[in-house]
């Protein structure tokens, strides 16, 4: 009997172990999941978050300046770090902060690099620089309809003249001017929406400089 009485005993005591070993499990779950979730904070704050500030940033195209180019709704994402090592191209597609209003992002394409003089006229766009003084035509195939102006602007060594596709509804360097390169934020890299429209280096057109 005696046999039998410690033998429940020590299952009853065995039971308490085991319920209090389970019992003290839970915290250290808790534990560990928030630990986790801290590490994934960590990764954020220093890995994916500079990429979003100086590397790469997205980008949601809005009005019909650029179009057919680009419709109002697609997604880009920006290349912001291409620039710090390379000077921008004719024919890139760039976004960069609004002279006139810097809280606004606009969506161009560059025409006119620095030191050149560019001349617009009702149907064409003629360029002049050192390797081309008397000028050349700009071939632009991704323009639908003309400009309808008629103006010549020549840049400063830090100034870029850019301009919209969809000539008649653009406000670009014809309307307020030459743009800084201070204001350009980088160009567009890859458009990810629609998805029937995925590429790299959308709508970037290499033309001659």
């Amino acid at each position: 009997m005696y046999l039998n009485i410690m033998h429940e005993e020590e299952k009853n005591d065995l039971k308490l172990k085991s319920h209090t070993t389970s019992s003290s499990r839970a915290p250290e779950k808790e534990e560990g999941f928030f630990a986790e979730m801290f590490r994934f904070a960590l990764i954020a704050l220093f890995i994916i978050l500079p990429i979003r500030l100086f590397i790469a940033e997205p980008f949601i195209v809005s009005g019909t300046s650029m179009f057919p180019s680009f419709n109002t709704g697609e997604y880009i994402i920006v290349d912001q770090l291409t620039y710090r090592f390379e000077q921008p191209e004719r024919g890139d597609v760039i976004i960069f902060k609004y002279p006139k209003d810097t809280s606004r992002d606009f969506i161009k394409r560059i025409i006119g690099l620095p030191g050149e003089t560019v001349v617009v006229n009702t149907d064409s766009i003629i360029i002049k620089n050192s390797e081309h003084p008397d000028g050349f035509k700009l071939e632009e195939p991704y323009v639908v309809d003309s400009q309808g102006l008629t103006l010549e602007t020549k840049l400063a060594t830090d100034e870029y003249f850019v301009m919209g596709d969809n000539r008649p509804v653009s406000s670009d360097s014809r309307i307020w001017g030459p743009l800084n390169k201070k204001y350009i934020i980088g160009r567009a890299l890859v458009r990810l929406f629609p998805p029937q429209k995925i590429n790299i280096f959308p709508e970037k057109y290499n033309a001659p400089n």
